[in-house]
């Protein structure tokens, strides 16, 4: 007999990956040609070639049992170094090696941070839209799930309903820049305006309250975006990180998470989170990846191909009349549904081997998600299809 805490887990298994099977399913019927699969967020672009070519150099000339061992449990020295010296230089911050736990990508990187602050019946504060495994983890520690209400209008954070969910058991609150599902990027207003109530609420209640800014998605910003450094904003800011997008490397599973100095009680949390990414039965994170990316921390995926994806759907689907958040940063295109029940919606697109993630696996009924990360041809075959679906609302 499985655990009790995990039965709600079989009834709640991700739609997400849940239509990644059901695509895998169409395509052996039809072929992958015939199926237009919007669902997961894997990305089509090939990883780097410097990253193949360092890896090949490592292999060849480094010591295998350096190469395949264990290391501290925060990760190979030098490539903390490596990537602290980056951020430092793109974002005028000041870490060394001791602020960055590296981690078996963003999931764990969040867990790790979760497991080391959250007491059980303590509150973390979400916004919805949302990754709906945030709450899965929050519950990995007996920690309350808080949902913010969505900004309808702009996906911005919604901060009056922020401002009043907040409470003295608010322990953590998570954001995600630029935003999956939406595509949003939060603006640097948005993010003073989100310091100043945490600020202020800390005043209040008289205890910390951590922000943990979960930033796989960084690099990927279109149109002239920047996407704030959250720490230059708010002391008790943890940033989370994983290559899986920046790279093309999701199946690698390498992340961090910095833990800046100006953190309330810094050296004994940066301790606990390393003991954290230790007993939650990774150890650390993959050896071979870590050194690979330590020589390659300028390296990024060709943005281009994501910008053309971005723009083909986006105006394809508006000339076809649905309404769409025009998307500013990572590679998801976020849709209103024509009708109000929006399962409905993704049922019927169904029927064209349309496969997209209703809202309502992120908190938020109405919409639709569509991953772009997809080839430009799919996307490209996939418009006739959608004007058929177009058709059946006579938008």
């Amino acid at each position: 007999m499985i655990a009790e805490k995990m039965k709600p887990y079989l009834k709640n298994n991700s739609a997400i990956r849940m239509m990644f099977e059901e695509g895998k399913r169409l395509a052996a019927e039809y072929g992958p040609e015939n199926v237009f699969d919007f669902s997961l967020g894997n990305p089509n672009v090939p990883a780097p070639e410097q990253l193949k070519e360092v890896i090949r150099e490592i292999l060849e000339e480094e010591d295998p049992v350096y190469v395949h061992g264990y290391m501290s449990n925060a990760g190979f020295e030098e490539v903390r170094r490596a990537i602290a010296d980056n951020l430092n230089q793109r974002f005028g911050t000041h870490f060394t090696e001791k602020n960055l736990i590296m981690t078996v990508g963003a999931g764990s990187a969040l867990n790790v941070c979760l497991k080391t602050l959250v007491n059980p019946g303590e509150e973390v504060v979400v916004f919805a839209p949302y990754f709906l495994e945030y709450g899965s983890y929050v519950r990995n520690y007996d920690g309350v799930l808080v949902e913010v209400a969505p900004d309808m209008e702009s996906f911005q954070l919604n901060l009056k309903d922020f401002a009043a969910k907040l409470s003295d058991k608010t322990k953590a609150v998570i954001i995600n820049n630029p935003h999956n599902p939406t595509g949003v990027v939060y603006s640097e207003k948005t993010i003073r305006a989100l310091a100043a109530v945490l600020e202020e609420k800390q005043k209040e209640y008289g205890h910390a309250i951590y922000l943990l800014s979960d930033e796989p998605y960084r690099e990927l910003a279109f149109d002239g975006a920047k996407v704030p450094f959250v720490t230059h904003y708010y002391a008790n800011t943890m940033v989370i990180y994983s290559y899986s997008k920046s790279l093309s490397l999701p199946g690698e599973r390498l992340g961090y998470v910095v833990i800046p100095d100006e953190v309330e009680d810094s050296e004994d949390t940066i301790a606990a989170a390393t003991i954290a990414n230790r007993i939650s039965g990774c150890v650390n994170a993959p050896s071979l990846i870590q050194l690979a990316v330590a020589r390659c921390v300028d390296a990024q995926v060709d943005l281009d191909f994501y910008d053309r994806n971005r723009r083909t759907l986006y105006e394809g689907l508006t000339k076809l009349g649905f309404t769409c958040v025009r998307p500013e940063g990572a590679f998801y295109l976020w849709l209103k549904s024509p009708v109000p029940s929006e399962k409905e919606f993704v049922d019927a697109a169904r029927k064209y081997n349309i496969l997209m993630v209703p809202g309502s696996s992120f908190a938020c009924p109405g919409y639709v998600r569509l991953a772009y990360c997809v080839s430009y041809e799919k996307i490209t075959r996939s418009l006739p299809q959608f004007a058929k679906l177009a058709a059946e609302y006579s938008l």
